[in-house]
């Protein structure tokens, strides 16, 4: 307790003092203090316990895994582009759009193409066209020649039968002659008989020479048919000729045809449209870049690993992967290919040491990782931790 004391002015009184008595809280007792240090204690022993577990992890990951903060996601990424000069009249993909593999991502004005694979078709039938003429030319000759050859080999056997009856005839006649002159001799037949049995010999020889005569001029017409055949064998090559230029053709028209599917661009593989770079109504010219493609199945994890810890490394290891953008899911993968050079190796810019003066640095060789599990889609260039397990 503790006393003030005040003085109060008055203008007509003298200043009297006035006293007054504050009284003061006691002071906390010291026992409610105690009570919080084993709290204290207890939280510092768990932090303590925590970092010690914390730290006896890292160590044993330390022996056990490989841990790599310097990866990254990676895949084909496949730049198209035009092969051919002209106009874009369409671009059916968009950024982020899916395609599937020989979806049509673009088309370029193809009508000149269109048309000149026209005019080469209209060659190919012109030259079918002739074969066929050629073809019914020789059916129409070979029908003639073998009808006339028919014709003359009728005459041929009509020749040949004809002198062999005559033969026959002049066989009895000169029988008949013969009988004639020994009946001559005796008297029993007159010399008149006798000329007319001769004479009628001589007639049957006659007829036998003209029969001769006309065998032979149809054995000759029949031979001067038969070599008519020739024009079949001239026609023959004429068809055959034919096939050289068709042939040629058809490969120009197959050459065309590549040619005219260059003007509309299709996508190689189930594929998310990364980026576009024209728009319908530019002129591209041949191996301008068009867009840009990766297949969202076809993924891993380029990791480069110290050159210190290459040792460790084998391939089918179990590897988890931690992605930036979702730290909360779980990925897995493995191993597959362990790089045989040094990324400094395929540097755009070497680092040669013209002075002498040189500094060691671990090298990183890059280290292929392929996923098992991805539960999430990811995209080509995202940050990754990996941790290879080298048990």
């Amino acid at each position: 307790m503790a006393q003030i004391i005040r003085a109060k002015p008055s203008p007509e009184q003298p200043t009297e003092l006035r006293v007054e008595t504050r009284t003061e809280a006691p002071p906390a007792p010291v026992r409610r203090r105690r009570e919080f240090r084993p709290i204290r204690i207890g939280i510092i022993a768990a932090l303590l316990l925590a970092a010690a577990a914390y730290g006896g992890y890292q160590v044993y990951l330390r022996f056990t895994h490989v841990s790599e903060y310097d990866a990254r996601v990676t895949g084909d990424v496949v730049t198209m582009s035009s092969r051919v000069d002209g106009w874009v009249v369409e671009m059916a993909a968009l950024e982020g759009m899916t395609v599937e593999a020989g979806q049509v991502v673009a088309r370029i004005d193809d009508r000149i193409a269109r048309l000149r694979v026209e005019a080469l078709k209209a060659e190919i039938a012109a030259v079918q066209a002739e074969r066929r003429r050629l073809q019914a030319e020789r059916q129409r000759v070979d029908n003639m020649i073998a009808a006339k050859a028919k014709t003359k080999a009728s005459g041929v056997q009509m020749s040949e039968a004809a002198r062999t009856a005559l033969d026959a005839d002049i066989q009895l006649a000169r029988q008949e002659l013969e009988r004639a002159r020994v009946l001559s001799q005796r008297g029993v037949v007159t010399d008149k008989q006798l000329e007319t049995a001769h004479a009628n010999m001589l007639r049957l020889e006659s007829n036998r020479k003209r029969l001769d005569a006309e065998r032979l001029q149809a054995e000759a017409s029949l031979n001067e048919a038969l070599a008519e055949r020739d024009q079949l064998d001239v026609i023959d090559r004429q068809i055959s000729a034919q096939d050289p230029a068709e042939a040629s053709l058809r490969a120009q028209l197959a050459q065309l045809e590549l040619a005219a599917a260059d003007y509309t661009i299709r996508s190689p593989v189930p594929a998310i449209i990364d980026r576009t770079f024209v728009e319908p109504g530019e002129f591209v010219q041949a191996g301008q870049r068009i867009l840009i493609l990766h297949n969202p199945k076809e993924l891993w994890v380029e990791a480069n690993i110290k050159e210190t810890q290459l040792r460790k490394l084998k391939l089918g290891q179990e590897v988890h992967i931690t992605v930036d953008a979702f730290p909360d899911d779980r990925f897995m993968g493995k191993v597959t290919r362990i790089g045989s050079a040094a990324t400094s190796r395929f540097a755009l810019l070497p680092t040669p040491n013209p002075s002498g003066n040189f500094t060691k640095i671990t090298q990183r060789v890059p280290v292929k990782v392929q996923f098992t599990e991805m539960p999430r889609q990811l995209s080509p260039g995202m940050m990754v931790e990996v941790d290879i397990d080298i048990r």
